[in-house]
């Protein structure tokens, strides 16, 4: 057995957590033999319920969970990690500009930041799932100067995944038949899900999306639309946003890092933009197609970008730009 990793979770009481926090510590995420100590970050009036969480997950009995610590301290959660996973954010309330949205989520980061700059590993794993998480990504991964940028990562694997899903219903086939689906840009309603390089095994052969669905129109707009707007569409029917979807593609990205990616896959997830081949803006957090190894993502060069792709790509790099320059005057406020 190999010594015990921290692993950080924060917005830990939250529905995300609840159904995020058995698969990392039954061993779904890091491997099936590495064993977990798990800290829980909340605001001090959810502790109460954090102590619920906490009393559930000795109850499971799960080997690999050396311990559990629940916490509204940073210097205590973010002590000598391995990976943080940050969840908790402000959410949106109604009438809530996004500026202020984007105001109250910058001083959570740069807090957040801050911390792991102070307490954690120069090593430790960054994945930011609290929304905005491209421009929060940005915002920590600045706040924390001696990590590598590299380190720091956004979630568009929820979106990755349900561009997946949509093509496999469409095509009647397994998720796992359909592979490279690009998110590229903003984990919002302008992130661009491309299906330019995706194939799909269909009975045994390798085809191409466009090829196997027999219907650009569709993958040109209503499916893009579908993937854009998916998240809207689990709140109204739901009336409470993603969250075991949003899990499962927490576990999916993190092992990914872990553990690497499979031989001519690429998935895709939010990074620092500085150094890319694809003509995106420097210095944002820019979801990209990446392979990874050694727990190293690398883009993935040379994929031909049509001017349909060029402009949608160029279009959330746009907001995203935005978004960063409104965060990094909070910043400097």
């Amino acid at each position: 057995m190999s010594e015990p990793i921290r692993v950080l979770v924060t917005g830990a009481a939250g529905q995300i957590a609840y159904s995020l926090l058995f698969s990392i510590a039954k061993g779904d995420v890091f491997g099936k033999d590495q064993p977990i100590i798990l800290l829980l970050l909340d605001i001090s009036p959810m502790l109460p319920v954090l102590e619920g969480v906490v009393m559930e997950l000795q109850d499971c009995a799960l080997p690999l969970l050396r311990d559990v610590v629940p916490t509204d301290k940073e210097e205590v959660a973010f002590k000598d990690l391995d990976a943080a996973i940050l969840v908790g954010s402000m959410p949106r309330k109604e009438g809530m500009e996004r500026k202020d949205l984007l105001k109250a989520n910058v001083a959570i980061f740069k807090s957040q930041g801050t911390a792991l700059e102070k307490y954690a590993k120069k090593t430790v794993k960054v994945l930011v799932v609290g929304n905005p998480a491209n421009t929060n990504c940005l915002v920590a991964a600045k706040s924390a100067p001696s990590i590598p940028k590299e380190n720091f990562s956004c979630l568009t694997r929820l979106d990755h995944n349900r561009a997946c899903s949509q093509v496999a219903i469409r095509c009647g086939v397994p998720a796992n038949h359909v592979k490279n689906v690009i998110i590229w840009g903003n984990h919002s309603s302008t992130q661009y899900p491309d299906v330019h390089h995706c194939v799909v095994n269909m009975s045994g052969s390798q085809l191409a999306c466009f090829d196997a669905v027999k219907d650009d129109a569709w993958l040109k707009g209503g499916f893009i639309a579908t993937v854009q707007q998916r998240g809207a569409a689990v709140i109204k029917a739901r009336k409470l946003s993603s969250a075991m979807s949003a899990a499962k593609a927490i576990c999916d990205h993190m092992r990914d890092i872990w553990l690497g990616t499979p031989e001519g896959e690429f998935i895709s997830m939010g990074v620092y933009s500085t150094g890319n081949s694809y003509g995106v803006p420097e210095d944002l957090i820019y979801s990209f197609p990446v392979q990874i190894k050694d727990k190293t993502w690398k883009m993935v060069e040379g994929l031909a970008v049509n001017d349909f792709s060029r402009s949608k790509m160029d279009a959330t790099a746009a907001e995203l730009i935005e978004e960063r320059d409104t965060a990094m005057a909070f910043v400097g406020a």
